[in-house]
């Protein structure tokens, strides 16, 4: 009974998994789509994606706290039931306002699933199994990835965008039902059950980011005056004080100021933090490129988007290799020149570019991401005491969700301020029927977004003194 319960909740993580990653492609591929359903504009519609990413960055450290204080197994089926129901009544919203606010409930779901999902599967298989239950929750995420854009695309081209959510709903329904069944609850393996959850932190936190990503949105600023948002910019500055003086003062710390005294593990996030936004920027205007302005269909577009999780599935496994060979540095110069490469395509496409271009473009990303991702994360955590990686991982997918969250703000900022110099519109929205200037504004806000790389690049070479630095100590 014990085995067969343990099978149950490890199939059960793995879906949840699943779900949360097919949750996020499906959604991306029908960007154009529901902003014509819902009758809004880009800027619009990017707040339904940006509401998701600010629950998930703002919420997700402390809902992983959640499930260590109390129990995984009844956060993560909290999680599931909130994930399954947001995702029907996203499918069923009538605005975009609705549709809003069920997709940060989305993310609140997704949030609790991936904290909770990834520790239940460690408990679930036997004690010194914990990096193969690591990488078969991984398999399940990527694998919702990859599936997703295609899956996205058919639905959308068969029916209509509302599929995509009711899609989720099955495996949502599926995930509760094993977690029903699944009564057994693992003995916590850590000592940290006395830790408290670190509630004022984690609501200074939302409220930073939610600020931030105001202070950058360019439909809150078609909205507001200067004086609205230089009031956003004051109040961002303070509750970043007043949440980094909570952080040093309470007992359990939802974001551990520690860390940041590592100068490595620092320059590692900054690098990590600058390549999530570039990401996020790629990932957010290529649908309504490929769609508004070379006229693909939804689910072309979704095959075109398993070029870039197909090469990341792939090279994944070979850039862990050459790190744990010749360590980080030299996967990490290959992954920035690639996604160097990939933004100078994307600052050279055309209303007449052939569909193979942008592809290339896709493929670039998905190389680059690959050989980036894999060792910033490992040299992240190995520069941290043991005791401690746990915490660094949960800080780790918070840095990709709030780099992508701002990735999908500062795109949007720079392709609306390039928009209206190229069209001549002033306070236009960006729109991919205007071809011309907005191929431009595409090719405008993937040079800036170049700048994000040279970030990166920057926070990758001190890094690499201060490694060479530990390594000639140590050899003394």
């Amino acid at each position: 009974m014990e085995q067969r319960t343990d099978r149950i909740t490890l199939t059960n993580t793995m879906i949840g998994l699943f779900l949360v990653g097919l949750s996020v492609r499906t959604f991306v591929i029908s960007l154009p789509t529901v902003a014509a359903g819902l009758n809004t504009d880009m800027l619009g519609v990017s707040w339904a994606l940006i509401a998701y990413q600010v629950a998930a960055v703002g919420l997700g450290i402390v809902l992983g706290q959640l499930g260590d204080v109390y129990s995984r197994h009844k956060t993560y089926g909290l999680g599931l039931i909130v994930a399954t129901v947001s995702a029907l009544l996203c499918g069923l919203s009538q605005n975009i306002g609705q549709l809003m606010l069920f997709r940060f409930f989305q993310g609140v779901g997704g949030a609790i699933v991936h904290s909770s999902g990834r520790a239940l599967a460690m408990e679930a298989m036997p004690e010194g199994s914990e990096g193969k239950a690591q990488g078969l929750m991984a398999m399940a995420h990527h694998f919702g990835f990859f599936i997703g854009p295609p899956i996205g695309g058919f639905i959308i081209d068969l029916g209509s965008w509302r599929g995509v959510f009711f899609f989720l709903v099955p495996f949502g329904v599926a995930a509760i039902l094993l977690t029903y069944l699944s009564k057994h609850e693992a003995a916590p393996r850590a000592a940290g059950r006395h830790h408290t959850v670190d509630y004022p932190g984690a609501a200074l936190f939302m409220i930073l980011t939610l600020a931030m990503t105001l202070f950058l949105d360019q439909k809150t600023a078609a909205l507001s005056g200067p004086s609205q948002k230089a009031i956003l910019a004051l109040g961002a500055i303070v509750v970043t004080w007043a949440f980094w003086a909570h952080e040093t003062k309470t007992h359990s710390p939802m974001l551990d100021p520690y860390f940041f005294t590592i100068r490595f593990f620092t320059y590692g996030a900054v690098a990590l933090l600058a390549v999530c936004i570039t990401q996020g920027l790629a990932m957010f205007l290529m649908p309504f490129y490929l769609q508004g302005v070379l006229g693909l269909s939804a689910s072309f577009m979704g095959i075109l988007f398993l070029v870039p999780s197909t090469l990341t599935l792939v090279i994944s496994p070979a850039s862990g290799h050459i790190n744990d060979r010749i360590g980080p540095r030299v996967p990490l110069l290959i992954g920035l020149l690639c996604l160097m490469a990939t933004f100078l395509v994307g600052a050279n496409l055309k209303t007449t570019s052939h569909w193979v271009v942008p592809t290339l473009l896709l493929g670039l990303l998905g190389i680059g991401s690959a050989f980036f991702n894999v060792p910033i994360q490992a040299a992240m955590i190995v520069s941290l005491p043991k005791e401690r990686w746990g915490s660094v991982a949960g800080l780790i997918n918070t840095i990709f969700g709030l780099g992508h969250l701002l990735g999908i703000s500062f795109s949007a900022l720079l392709l609306t301020f390039a928009f209206q110099h190229y069209s001549g519109l002033s306070g236009a929205a960006p729109d991919p029927n205007n071809r011309l200037p907005f191929t431009s504004s595409v090719n405008l806000t993937f040079l800036g977004g170049m700048t994000m790389l040279l970030v990166s690049l920057w926070a990758v070479l001190k890094s690499g003194k201060i490694e060479k630095k530990r390594s000639a100590q140590a050899g003394d």
